[in-house]
């Protein structure tokens, strides 16, 4: 009698609208854990990369600490590094002809800036995907759940019997839908907010990293919180 029912049974006896809901949620579930695995990846590699951010102020020269930072793409850290690099590079070599009013630190800054904003926008994608998962895989469920006691209800009343073990076994069918729903809005709502915090720790880090770099980069120093009166980590510019 048991094997009556189940999963099986409601996709070999489901009309196309059942069918099309099972696929959609597990179409859903699909890429919300491929999201999830990806995005959790590029969160743990970019917390060993901001874990390398000290060891660069220890360096003796730029070139030495672009090395510690790490090399290969997708490194925010070191593209942050880099970015200003270039940037206090270039108005340097073109402050006669293009930067007469514009300060060194405003160009350094929206440098920076501009190399944030391009990370946070990295650290976002996908995003919209558990977001959307998680706000709608529970009514897709719910209306899997209608359609088929609404389906099971038509074939009792066609029959003519409505006797509980054969009310119970078709609604009870149909009630999967909607945990199927929670067991894929779930996983995706935990996921979005893990990775949120996540990317936040990882945008706080680069935002230190940040000032610290403007600093270096207009004054030459890295200036430290370490005491009241301000200390300075000299760093060559290599």
């Amino acid at each position: 009698m048991n094997s009556q029912f189940g999963l099986l049974h409601v996709w070999t006896q489901g009309d196309f609208v059942t069918r099309a809901v099972l696929l959609a949620l597990v179409g859903m579930s699909l890429a919300s854990w491929i999201v999830i695995l990806i995005k959790a990846l590029d969160v743990v590699r970019a917390k060993r990369q901001a874990a390398r951010v000290e060891s660069f102020w220890h360096s003796s020269d730029m070139a030495e600490g672009l090395a510690k930072l790490g090399q290969g793409e997708g490194n925010p850290f070191r593209d942050l590094a880099v970015e200003g690099r270039e940037a206090a590079a270039h108005h340097r070599a073109t402050k006669a002809q293009l930067h007469d009013t514009l300060d060194v630190s405003d160009w350094i800054s929206s440098a920076l800036r501009n190399s944030i904003d391009h990370t946070t926008s990295g650290l976002q994608v996908g995003l919209a995907i558990l977001a959307s998962v998680g706000s709608t895989a529970p009514f897709v469920g719910l209306f899997g759940t209608v359609w088929g006691i609404y389906h099971a209800l038509m074939n009792i009343g066609a029959a003519g019997q409505a006797s509980i073990d054969r009310v119970a076994g078709p609604i009870g069918e149909a009630l999967i839908m909607t945990a199927l729903g929670l067991a894929v809005a779930i996983p995706a709502v935990l996921g979005y907010n893990a990775l949120v915090r996540g990317n936040k720790f990882i945008l706080g880090k680069l935002n230190r990293f940040a000032h610290d770099l403007h600093a270096y980069y207009v004054t030459g120093a890295r200036i430290t919180a370490a005491s009241s009166d301000g200390n300075i980590v000299a760093m060559k510019k290599g």
